[in-house]
């Protein structure tokens, strides 16, 4: 009976721009590129490792040398619902490694059936929201240029954090270009809840959508304070990250922000979804 084999290597991308947010400036990013073979079909699945969650690039690889020999207990890949839990419970952490085995698991299933994963997982294409591009924390001249680059999204995402006087600048160059729809990402950069409420409300006016984490992750009560006054919905990033978490966000936020490498890839992505519609958080942003 083949098994399945399990290759990994790291690529390290270099920015066309660095990239500033705000706990800090990114000019390149390792990536963990993952392959998964078996019976002639390869899987591709990938990883980036932020610095917020805790992964190296050695604890990664030691992490998949451990899924390597784990894998041979299951010859059969469509299997899916034993594997990626066995993974799981190989050891804690690990968000982004275990996510880029899930990624490439689903690819071989994909590859092997010869079906896009939203025929695989029951979902409409058409109900997919738009796509954004994100600028990060820049001069008002470079945001202004990277505005204009943007042109053919409509959607534009914004990374905020720092003064008012900065933030404002921000969005009034964008607006200088532009009135497409923004979003606003403060990277948890605004722990005063005041100073917070004050910034949303001038946000409001300027065709802003949602605010993603605007205070520190572990301040759900001022959070809570925060969601009850803003005339924006809030959305939670870093307060969220697996299945688990989500449940103590109603009430708190209106909608969570879900990144595979937090949640170890695709399929509790999707049972994040679907918990949150249930409680009822909104999971996504709903862009006609």
């Amino acid at each position: 009976v083949p098994v399945m084999e399990l290759r990994a290597r790291i690529e390290h991308l270099v920015l066309h721009e660095p990239f500033e947010i705000a706990r800090g400036v990114s000019t390149h990013e390792p990536v963990l590129v993952v392959e998964l073979e078996h019976d002639g079909v390869t899987g591709f699945g990938e990883a980036s490792m932020p610095p917020y969650l805790g992964e190296t690039q050695a604890g990664a690889a030691a992490f998949l040398d451990r899924v390597a020999r784990l894998l041979g207990d299951f010859p059969d890949p469509f299997r899916r619902e034993e594997i990626l839990p066995a993974v799981d419970a190989l050891a804690p952490g690990n968000s982004a490694a275990k996510a880029a085995v899930d990624i490439a698991l689903h690819d071989w299933i994909g590859r092997r059936l010869g079906l896009p994963l939203h025929r695989f997982f029951g979902l409409d294409p058409r109900r997919a929201p738009a796509t954004s591009f994100t600028i990060g924390i820049d001069a008002p001249e470079v945001v202004r240029a990277k505005t204009r680059e943007a042109a053919p999204y409509r959607v534009i995402k914004v990374k905020l954090g720092r003064d008012d006087a900065g933030d404002r600048a921000m969005i009034e160059a964008i607006r200088a270009e532009t009135a497409v729809p923004i979003t606003v990402d403060a990277n948890q950069g605004w722990p005063d809840r005041e100073r917070a409420l004050r910034m949303i409300e001038w946000l409001a006016q300027r065709n802003v959508l949602f605010i993603e984490q605007p205070m520190p992750r572990e301040r759900l009560d001022d959070a809570a304070w925060l969601r009850q006054r803003s005339p924006l919905p809030l959305i939670a990033d870093e307060s969220v990250q697996r299945l688990v978490d989500v449940p103590k966000l109603r009430g708190v936020y209106d909608g969570i922000n879900i990144k595979l490498m937090k949640c170890t890839g695709l399929r509790e992505a999707h049972q994040m979804i679907v918990l949150a519609r249930a409680l009822p958080l909104s999971p996504v942003n709903r862009i006609s």
